[in-house]
């Protein structure tokens, strides 16, 4: 079946840095464009819409080059780009455990189930928080039923984020739900700090240091 190309705009084999598979050797597919301008993206080079023009079957030829590594489908916002849906499946269907990292602004209706979602809420001091997706919260519960395994992103650049992402997990119950992580934007909050208030809240969410900014703290990209 001939499907739609994706623009890539890069792609790498590494340690997964994020997530509660942090750790791991992981495959990386970074797709190009994003509609969001977070005030901290560390990856602004995924804004613009250029890169290699890949068809699903050269990336799963790639892919099957690292057999049994887990793949991350990210970006940018890897969910703009139609042909993102066909590749997850192709993934899948080579027996490869998928990951698909997003904004959260955009519908996840259509990602497969056996697909571990790492969805962002954007949190105020991005600039982004409007963009935040209610319909996709319900969609997470209703996966949470039937033993997804998603994971739901804070990326904290204040301690007035840490009050609001707070107050989020505690209304929607979110810890109760899926895995919940807090990520704080170094320098802008000190890692230390966070763990604190994460402790004096007593708040059973995550602590997540980005692995690969701390193995390699000169390298922006291919990490």
């Amino acid at each position: 079946m001939v499907t739609e190309p994706l623009l890539v705009c890069e792609r790498f084999y590494s340690i997964q840095g994020e997530s509660t598979r942090a750790g791991l050797p992981c495959l990386f597919v970074r797709l190009a464009g994003c509609n969001l301008r977070c005030s901290y993206c560390d990856a602004r080079y995924t804004w613009e819409e250029t890169g290699e023009t890949m068809t699903v079957d050269e990336i799963l030829a790639w892919a099957e080059q690292y057999p049994g590594v887990m793949v991350e489908v990210t970006g940018g916002e890897p969910l703009r780009q139609n042909g993102v849906y066909p590749l997850m499946r192709n993934l899948l269907a080579a027996g490869l455990t998928v990951l698909l990292e997003t904004n959260g602004s955009l519908p996840l209706c259509g990602v497969p189930e056996e697909v571990g979602i790492v969805m962002d809420i954007k949190c105020p001091d991005s600039g982004m928080a409007a963009h935040n997706l209610a319909d996709n919260l319900d969609l997470l519960r209703e996966r949470a039923r039937r033993q997804c395994r998603d994971e739901i992103k804070f990326v904290l650049s204040s301690v007035d984020d840490f009050h609001w992402a707070r107050q989020v997990v505690t209304r929607e119950r979110l810890d109760r739900l899926l895995p919940v992580l807090f990520s704080p934007v170094r320098p802008l909050l000190d890692p230390a700090l966070l763990a604190q208030l994460l402790l004096d809240h007593r708040l059973n969410v995550r602590l997540q240091l980005q692995l690969h900014a701390l193995l390699w703290p000169d390298r922006a990209r291919g990490v």
